[in-house]
Order: structure tokens, then C-alpha cells, then sequence
């Protein structure tokens, strides 16, 4: 849709919403990445928070439960600029009286003790750090800019400054690492004691230099066999540390699960602000520009960011309800699916697709809820094709 288009606000968003709030300045791009983000270098960031600060004033939730702030790198912002921000949030929001769970990604290249201590000063309680790989030249290869030392810097800057919810983000399944090397990489991890860890499958995104490297015969993706074959490792090795498995990639000692994602996962509300950010209200979805100029110009001209926004279908919101519900580990049962999407038709199209999951292994039932199988769990992505097809 042209930005130019005009486009209706979303809905004003409940008190108690959640609250995304995207960053998307980066020291440099990784090879596999497609969230939006821009260098940082050169940038105008004081002028993008007085943008963004407009858009808070205008369109934050108030007492938000949650808030997470994603990128980009936010931990890459000055302090006083999260100074800046943080102070103009809470006197829109009062975020630091509702919100139990405040979340800042960081990367190790830009968090030290000084900095940690600040965000915590400010009211954040959990942070999110990108670790990715323990092999160096696997970093190489993803286009990181840190060491593996300066990750373990970060891991330890954050827990002296007092942070006692800290994630781990690392990418497992990459082009040539070997069962022997995750296992080993996975339990140095586990032994430095993240209360959170998302370990993800490398996926190849488009419009990433992944892919595209990928079709040129420059890396071999790996092969199923072996990304099952990690994922067991993964389930055998955060068993064992004491951690959950709540969701497909997720991991967590109990009581750290991360309120905000599964919100997400239970198709919840939330507003998200910042280019790129999408926000869910109600049986409405928008999001803004993919660009910081035309996030900026749209401010500017309207007063709001969306460049796009969509009534979800009945059909549709059941879809995504069944997607969603199945990465959490206790899934869910077609009742509440049907309650959650608000889909009230007398035939649900999605039984028919739970029915043939469940005979090819990927779903199992427990009592009235279903839930993915070991064998499904690495395949949730490919399985959420399965709901979608059947609303055509």
C-alpha cells in the first residue's frame, strides 16, 4: 500500500495492553537477519526519539503489563537517551507501576556494567542478550561484531550490575557445526546459568544474504536429520539445567518465561511502536513503515505511523490462533481456539487440519488439547501452513 494511501488508525488500545517498542539501529546487519534495521552510524537518533516520543504520546497504552523493547540493537542508544526515553514513557504510560516484565535486547558489543546498571535504574528487569555462537568463526559467518569473550563480558557486566532475569539467544543448526560442537557449545551455555534461554534453528529469510548464499552453492543448509538431532540435544541438555521448555524455541527456569512472547503465542493485544512496529487490537492489525525517513514523514503528516492495517477475518484470526497456541508446550484445545479467535460459524475447517496432523505424527491429543510431538516441534513453521491453507 502506497504510503500515501490513507489509512485508519487502529482502534485506541485498552488500558493494560502490551507494549513492543522497536529500535533499529545496529552497528552492522547480520548475514541472517530480516527484522528491519539500519546502521547506526550517521544517523539522527535525537531526532528519531522526538519522533518517537510523538508517536508514545499519541498511541502508547497505558499500564501496560509488559514492555519489550526490540531491534535493531537497542542497548546500542546512550544512556541519556534512554534517559530521555524511559522518563517520557512512564509519564505516558506509568509503565513502572504496571509492568512486571520490561525487557531490552542487547548486544555485547554495547552492554557493559554502566549500561546495564542504567537500564535497571530506569525500571528494566530482564535482559536479552545475543550471543548467537560460541565458534568465532561461525560469528564471522553471521556477520556479528563480537567476540565470544565480549559475550561472556556482557553475560557477567549484566550480573553484576544486579540483573537477575537475563536471557541467552543463540542460533543452532548453522552451515557445517557438528552434534559434538552444540553439545559442547549448549552446555557451557547452561553452565553459566541464563534464568532464560531462546535457541533457535537457523531458518534462511528472504532478502537476507543467507539465502541468497544459499542458492548459490555458498552454504548447505543443514540437513533434517541433523537439525532433529540438535533440537533433542537441546531438549536433553535444558532438561537437565533445570529449565522448562514452554515453547518451541524457549526455555526457561520456572517463573522466568517471557510474559510478553506469550502473549504473542496466545494471539493476544499489543501495540508496537517504531518502524516496522505491528500492532494487534482487537480483530484489527497495522504496522509502520519498514524505513525511519518515511516512519518519520508519516508522523510528521498525519500524526500516526501505519502504512498498512487489516481487519482479520474470522477464518483468518482462527488460523493464527492455532499456529500460535501449538509453538507453547501446553497447547490447546479447538474450544478455546475457537473462543480466543472469537469464530462463532457452526463448522470448524481447522478440525478436519488438526485430524490429519495427528495422523501424521506432528500433533498428539491429551484429553481435550492438542499439542505438537517431538517429531512436529522442529516443524512448527512448516505446520502453520497447514492452518492457512485450509482458510482458502
Amino acid at each position: 500500500m502506497s504510503l500515501d494511501a490513507h489509512v485508519d488508525p487502529l482502534p485506541k488500545p485498552a488500558v493494560g495492553t502490551a507494549l513492543y517498542v522497536h529500535l533499529p539501529f545496529c552497528v552492522t546487519k547480520c548475514h541472517y537477519c530480516d527484522f528491519y534495521s539500519i546502521p547506526a552510524e550517521g544517523q539522527d537518533i535525537p531526532g528519531f526519539l522526538d519522533t518517537l516520543l510523538l508517536e508514545i504520546d499519541r498511541r502508547a497504552p497505558e499500564a501496560p503489563p509488559t514492555v519489550f523493547f526490540g531491534g535493531g540493537t537497542p542497548s546500542l542508544l546512550s544512556i541519556p537517551d534512554w534517559t530521555r526515553l524511559m522518563k517520557a514513557l512512564d509519564r505516558r504510560t506509568g509503565f513502572r507501576s504496571s509492568a512486571s516484565e520490561i525487557t531490552v535486547e542487547c548486544n555485547p558489543e554495547s552492554l557493559d556494567e554502566d549500561k546495564a546498571r542504567a537500564l535497571l535504574d530506569l525500571g528494566v528487569n530482564r535482559l536479552s542478550i545475543g550471543v548467537q555462537s560460541l565458534r568465532p568463526q561461525t560469528l564471522e559467518q553471521f556477520g556479528r561484531v563480537h567476540s565470544v569473550e565480549d559475550a561472556w563480558t556482557a553475560y557477567d557486566a549484566a550480573r553484576r550490575a544486579g540483573c537477575k532475569s537475563i536471557n541467552l539467544d543463540v542460533i543452532y543448526a548453522h552451515p557445517g557445526q557438528t552434534t559434538e560442537q552444540w553439545q559442547e557449545d549448549l552446555q557451557t551455555i547452561l553452565d553459566k546459568g541464563p534464568d532464560h534461554l531462546a535457541a533457535y534453528n537457523l531458518t534462511f529469510e528472504e532478502s537476507t544474504p543467507f539465502l541468497r548464499w544459499l542458492e548459490q552453492g555458498k552454504l548447505v543448509a543443514a540437513p533434517e536429520e541433523l537439525e532433529l538431532e540438535l533440537a533433542q540435544i537441546t531438549e536433553e541438555g535444558t532438561r537437565q539445567a533445570g529449565m522448562r521448555a514452554y515453547e518451541v524455541s524457549n526455555y526457561a527456569i520456572p517463573g522466568q518465561e517471557c510474559a510478553h512472547n506469550i502473549n504473542y503465542w496466545r494471539n493476544g493485544t499489543y501495540v508496537g511502536l517504531g518502524p516496522s512496529a505491528v500492532s494487534k487490537i482487537g480483530h484489527r492489525r497495522g504496522g509502520a513503515p519498514r524505513s525511519v525517513a518515511a516512519y518519520r514523514r508519516l508522523m510528521s503528516e498525519r500524526g500516526y505511523a501505519l502504512e498498512w492495517s487489516e481487519e482479520l477475518d474470522p477464518l483468518k484470526r482462527l488460523a493464527e490462533t492455532w499456529w500460535l497456541g501449538l509453538r507453547l508446550r501446553q497447547g490447546l484445545s479447538p474450544e478455546h481456539a475457537r473462543r480466543r479467535a472469537g469464530y462463532r460459524e457452526p463448522v470448524d475447517p481447522m478440525e478436519e487440519v488438526v485430524v490429519r496432523l495427528v495422523n501424521q505424527g506432528l500433533l498428539t491429543q491429551d484429553m481435550d488439547r492438542y499439542r505438537l510431538t517431538e517429531k512436529g516441534r522442529p516443524l512448527a513453521d512448516a505446520i502453520a501452513s497447514e492452518f492457512f491453507s485450509a482458510c482458502e
